[in-house]
């Protein structure tokens, strides 16, 4: 009898627990403020390292505060409320950096970009004053402003050309002259910043008396025109952007000296076809380092250049039969040698150069890839860098040695770490999570000893839905391939039933989606909630597991891709809880191109897709992108030719959703238009979905209710 009390209790418990649970909608996506995570926002470190500032509102206004890292002080710094110029004009506050010395902020605007990229009117405001005492405005475009290493100046670009103000004499000088549409000085094309992930096209010697800046000619750059629907008559948007196997823009490097305004160019080779993805002084003022891609992408150079007579000599070189990716490692130390990152082995990792390009050692080496090179302690002979060596799905912070002895994993919890090091290598802000715990930021000791919980992950928002955890799987595919991949099943979940499955993707070459890390994607969730079992895998070409893993692709977007999408489908069918005749496939912007793709290619294993912003044929994507991976198309016109959906539309046997923005500048609409020109072409029925005036992506609440509705009605 006690045995039967106890099993009706706990099946009331388990029943009100179940009813009091509740499915998430669309809705709850985007009105819950509990299902989206928290950050610290505009984060830098000031004061030697013993702080660090932030964005975050203070009453209705975005204010800047500082903490201070052994008090855990909080201060208010810049109230945005009351923040004004000198005529008495609401400034917003949206963006800032600290002056060297600390007794400047600068406050700028932000112009859309592939990253931060300060724009508009520029406000210098004095900390000790507590007032805005510069303002630097104009009719024309201005656009990344930096202070000068001594903090006596900002330079900065305005109209394509570069120009200094002096803080103390409130004298502002031009340095370039010639800047126009199609001669940039100091700023990138659209092309460098979308393929080279770059966006401040200049750089200020360390004794603050001259910049060097990229010069970029774009006039033989072919244009496109994007249609703005909204004009009376639809006037076009003119765009530089060169698609593959046409011209890019002429690119030279200058050094400019502020006080003569005498321009030096440097000795970058007589082949104009070419790129240079960074440039960065060394400690010595006189000394540029110039990095040199040529057009295939296949060879990277190193050059110094001395400033003063542009003459310049390679120090190092990479090479690959496919592709040398550029990184962002590349650190010059006080004694005259350099950090350097490189694929050579098989793997990214550190190595330890003299300046004369004589490799001293190796310093991070095994079967697994750095992420990132973090900071250096010169002093105590210590590096610091984020990798992949737990397992390609978990990100965490190691120190080790300069000669490679002493490696120490400082980060403990199984996950994601993304750390911020103070400028004095003693403390780092660690903002961690994993696939099943929303973010939590916290502060440490660089040895890893925990001071203090900034931001708490708070979950509680999450216990009212009905949610099931992701879990992480390998499988083999059939040519002896193991991938990693991730799913989340029903919460009422009973192996015996049949469910479909949708394989969310994106699959570009370097990517990487099933890690261990939180997702802000709650609409994966919402399926699954309701009935459907949702996969993602990183397929062969994607990152973290080296250079073979990822080169296969080479010359051949899109053919492995596919055949490890039907492998995921089949591993699905395979577990016996999976509907063969109910698996569907969705991705934008790469993921678009193999949802599509996809879907045609493999019909009998997808009946429905959802192709967002698609690449539908290599020859509409840009130069930099696509000739790393593809060569051009006169080198590899077979290569172009099969990777297209355009081939295939008289395959489409399911049902496919194209979604696109008009006004997309990435991934034209005109790849969406061709392939609905060969559906039609082919007597194929599909929807499609175009969002007037949207960009690449971000289609916000409509797009979630008609991408929802189309798998409902399909799949």
């Amino acid at each position: 009898m006690k045995t039967l009390t106890n099993i009706f209790l706990f099946i009331i418990i388990v029943s009100v627990i179940t009813f009091s649970q509740k499915k998430l909608t669309i809705n709850d996506i985007y009105t819950n403020p509990g299902l989206r995570s928290k950050t610290l926002t505009g984060v830098q470190w000031f004061d030697d390292g013993n702080k660090f500032s932030f964005l975050d509102y203070d009453e209705e206004s975005l204010s800047l505060f500082s903490h201070d890292v052994k008090t855990g002080e909080k201060e208010l710094i810049i109230k945005g409320s009351e923040l004004e110029d000198k005529s008495g004009n609401r400034v917003m506050l949206r963006n800032y950096q600290w002056s060297p010395d600390n007794k400047f902020v600068l406050i700028t605007g932000l112009l859309y970009a592939r990253t931060i990229k300060t724009g508009g009117t520029f406000h210098l405001y004095d900390v000790e004053k507590k007032e805005i005492v510069v303002t630097i405005e104009s009719e024309d475009e201005q656009v990344n402003a930096q202070f000068s290493p001594d903090g006596s100046k900002i330079g900065f670009v305005r109209a394509n050309n570069l120009f200094v103000y002096d803080i103390a004499s409130g004298v502002e000088k031009q340095l370039t002259f010639d800047g126009n549409r199609t001669i940039l000085n100091g700023v990138f094309d659209w092309v460098y910043e979308e393929e080279f992930s770059i966006i401040t096209a200049w750089e200020w010697s360390p004794d603050s008396k001259s910049i060097a800046y990229w010069h970029l000619d774009q006039s033989n750059v072919p244009n496109v025109y994007i249609t703005q629907y909204d004009d009376k008559y639809f006037l076009p948007e003119e765009q530089f952007y060169p698609k593959a196997g046409d011209n890019n823009s002429i690119v030279k490097i200058g050094v400019v000296n502020i006080a003569s305004g005498k321009t030096v160019w440097m000795d970058i080779g007589e082949e104009t076809d070419i790129y240079i993805p960074r440039i960065k002084f060394t400690n010595n003022p006189s000394r540029l380092s110039i990095q040199r891609l040529n057009r295939l992408q296949n060879k990277l150079d190193l050059l110094i250049a001395d400033t003063q007579t542009g003459e310049s000599k390679i120090i190092l070189t990479e090479t690959d039969s496919c592709w040398v990716d550029v990184y962002d490692d590349l650190t010059f130390l006080e004694d005259n040698r350099f950090i350097w990152s490189s694929e050579r082995d098989g793997y990214l990792h550190l190595y330890l150069y003299d300046i004369e390009g004589n490799l001293v050692n190796q310093i991070t080496k095994g079967e697994w890839e750095i992420s990132k090179l973090n900071a250096v302690d010169e002093e105590k002979g210590i590096l610091y860098y984020t990798s992949l060596e737990r397992s390609p799905l978990h990100k965490d912070l190691y120190s080790i040695n300069l000669d490679g002895a002493g490696k120490k994993r400082i980060t403990e919890e199984s996950g994601s770490h993304s750390v911020n090091i103070s400028s004095n290598s003693e403390f780092f802000i660690d903002r961690y999570s994993n696939v099943n715990t929303m973010p939590s930021t916290k502060l440490y000791s660089i040895d890893g000893n925990e001071i203090r919980t900034l931001i708490e992950a708070d979950m509680s928002a999450f216990e009212e839905y009905d949610f099931s955890p992701v879990e992480f799987l390998t499988f083999t595919t059939s040519e002896g391939v193991e991938l990693n991949a991730a799913m989340i099943k029903p919460s009422d979940f009973d192996p015996s039933k049949k469910y479909p499955a949708l394989i969310y993707n994106y699959s570009g070459p370097g990517s990487q989606i099933v890690q261990d890390e939180w997702s802000t994607s709650m609409s994966l969730r919402m399926y699954a909630q309701n009935g459907y079992i949702i996969f993602w895998l990183d397929n062969r070409g994607t990152g973290g597991r080296g250079k073979s893993f990822k080169n296969i692709v080479y010359k051949n977007l899109g053919y492995y891709e596919v055949l490890d999408m039907i492998e995921g489908a089949k591993y699905l069918i395979s577990t016996g809880f999976v509907d063969s005749s109910r698996i569907g496939i969705y991705g934008i912007s790469y993921g678009g191109y193999m949802a599509a793709l996809t879907i045609l290619k493999a019909p009998e294993y997808f009946k429905a897709a959802i192709s967002g912003a698609p690449v539908t044929h290599w020859k509409f994507y840009d130069t930099i992108y696509t000739e790393r991976y593809m060569q051009t198309p006169q080198l590899n016109p077979e290569g172009y030719k099969v990777s297209s959906p355009l081939e295939y539309a008289d395959n489409l046997k399911g049902k496919l959703l194209l979604i696109h923005g008009t006004s997309d500048d990435n991934v034209h609409v005109q790849n969406t238009i061709e392939l609905v020109k060969e559906l039609q072409k082919a007597n194929k029925q599909f929807d499609l979905m175009l969002y007037p005036g949207a960009m690449h992506g971000g289609f916000g609440r409509h797009y979630l209710e008609l991408m929802a509705n189309f798998i409902y009605e399909n799949l």
